[in-house]
């Protein structure tokens, strides 16, 4: 049957277009939209939703609180992302070394903190900083030594990087060793009879051959910390450093669900995902470039 492709790829189309395009679509909508109040907004008729045209937009790029989240958010990728992918790669190279034992509970020890939902990471990170219960201030009282407020001020970048790096480095050691364990096993032993070292196979060999696999990891945790919110959401209640417009995500949450103004909250939201987008795209772009002129080489 000719038809019988398109019937397979039906319910896909439908949910695509129900629960990603169709919410792309209404939000595109919202954001180009007003509430225009009469008098004193009371009675029938008395606000009324209006065509805005790009007003929300304008007012979204001139507000200073989404600058100011902004650049909070690219301070914490800038711990985030290099922490993290390191640590990532460093891992995978170490289970895949030939000499690793436990190699299956070691992966699946380091994988399973990205299983713990983002909520309940934040809350048990959040009490082990907090000094009133957190074992961690009581022995180190008990030790004399001091111990830092990770709640307040520059330490609280740190807090929130350590939440994502023990949640997200898991995942990204999978893919890296994943694409290690596809290498052709003929490689290394090509290298071990020209003498190379365990490190020099890692750092000639390995870490070259799984390039494609760290861009990739790269480009999701670029698209995960655009997108922070959930972690300083968690702790809010716990800190007062913690501002209800810390991230662009929680500027539109307070738009949409504090303030009541749903259209602000679609345009900001518009304007995240089109940055998310070119930043992305530059990104991709360069490294594609890159690799072509190193491939003409």
């Amino acid at each position: 049957m000719r038809g019988a492709p398109y019937a397979f790829l039906l319910p896909a189309v439908a949910l695509f277009a129900l629960f990603f395009a169709l919410p792309i679509g209404y939000a595109l909508y919202l954001s180009l939209r007003k509430v225009e109040v009469k008098g004193l907004g009371l009675g029938s008729g008395a606000r009324q939703e209006v065509w805005a045209g790009l007003s929300n937009y304008t007012a979204a790029l001139s507000d200073s609180e989404l600058l100011s989240s902004a650049l909070r958010v690219l301070g914490y990728g800038a711990i985030v992302v290099p922490s993290m992918l390191g640590l990532a790669l460093v891992l995978a190279l170490m289970l895949d070394a030939e000499r690793t034992r436990l190699g299956g509970f070691s992966r699946l020890a380091i994988f399973l903190p990205y299983a713990v939902p983002g909520v309940i990471a934040a809350l048990m990170w959040g009490f082990l900083y907090l000094p009133d219960v957190s074992p961690f201030h009581y022995l180190l009282d008990r030790a004399g030594l001091p111990a830092p407020d990770l709640l307040d001020g520059g330490p609280l970048y740190v807090a929130l990087a350590n939440i994502a790096l023990w949640g997200g480095t898991g995942f990204n050691m999978i893919v890296i060793y994943t694409s290690l364990r596809s290498i052709p096993v003929e490689i290394y032993e090509a290298a071990r009879l020209d003498g190379a070292s365990q490190l020099q196979t890692a750092l000639r060999i390995k870490i070259p051959i799984v390039a494609p696999s760290l861009v990739l990891t790269f480009f999701f945790s670029i698209i995960a910390t655009l997108q922070v919110f959930s972690e300083p959401t968690t702790l809010k209640p716990l800190t007062n450093s913690l501002s209800t417009t810390w991230s662009p995500l929680m500027k539109v949450y307070q738009d949409a669900f504090v303030k009541n103004d749903i259209y602000s909250a679609a345009a900001t939201s518009v304007v995240i995902a089109v940055i998310t987008l070119v930043l992305s795209f530059g990104f991709l772009k360069t490294v594609g470039s890159r690799s072509n002129r190193g491939e003409t080489q």
